[in-house]
């Protein structure tokens, strides 16, 4: 794992928030939105999730998550203002009718060099910004940085799929993680679940947890956790 960048004063300080299966799982099966388990979910924690959105000033998903779930990523069911929403698409692969490009919020399309200009110049014409940070891919450290430094942000979430959660802690670059634990087993080899990334080869390379406060919101039970890198 690279080493991690704990400096508040250099990114922003991060959430992972998810919700998951018994067994680990983020869908029903690969490809299939995450909303299907979502709508599953308490009364009681989607208000969690969407004060944890207004407490925030950023939120981030992939491109994957983007192109499957087409999220609004905005604060609905508590009075807040909607985040900052920030996508990393190294290609600048967004869908130009994606809900996250309308008018509810603004957004931050992180792309790398190699994005073709067309498709950067077709996202800004649809009101993002577009940060071009990484050479092949982008350089999620660098965004960090970026975002506290450009956009103020202090806090921010992520609601990512398997391959942002896993690049982001491989970066050290989440500070938290709050899971929202449903009641069901869906199973499946290639189901994605929290995190995906490379196998580890030794118990050294786990990133290690400290569990901070569990509790039930509604029928949902919810775990907090501060991710401890290097120990």
């Amino acid at each position: 794992m690279t080493g991690t960048m704990s400096d508040p004063s250099i990114r922003p300080h991060v959430l992972m928030m998810s919700e998951i299966t018994v067994d680990g799982k983020l869908t029903l099966k690969r490809g299939a939105s995450s909303k299907i388990l979502m709508k599953h979910m308490a009364h009681e924690t989607e208000i969690l999730l969407h004060k944890t959105r207004a407490e925030c000033d950023a939120i981030m998903v992939g491109s994957t998550t983007i192109a499957i779930d087409n999220s609004f990523l905005t604060v609905r069911l508590v009075p807040g203002k909607s985040p900052l929403r920030v996508i990393p698409s190294s290609m600048a692969e967004i869908p130009l009718d994606a809900n996250v490009l309308g008018p509810d919020a603004p957004t931050v399309i992180a792309v790398s060099e190699r994005a073709p200009g067309m498709r950067v110049e077709a996202l800004r014409a649809k009101g993002a910004d577009v940060v071009v940070c990484g050479t092949e891919r982008v350089d999620l450290p660098a965004l960090m940085k970026i975002l506290r430094e450009d956009y103020g942000v202090k806090k921010m979430m992520i609601e990512g799929g398997p391959t942002l959660n896993w690049h982001m802690l491989k970066h050290g670059l989440v500070d938290e993680i709050r899971l929202i634990h449903l009641p069901f087993i869906v199973g499946g080899e290639d189901t994605p679940s929290l995190v995906g990334g490379m196998h580890i080869d030794s118990e050294d390379e786990m990133i290690r947890l400290t569990l901070l406060r569990h509790y039930l919101c509604g029928d949902n039970l919810v775990t907090e956790y501060a991710v401890c890198y290097g120990e």
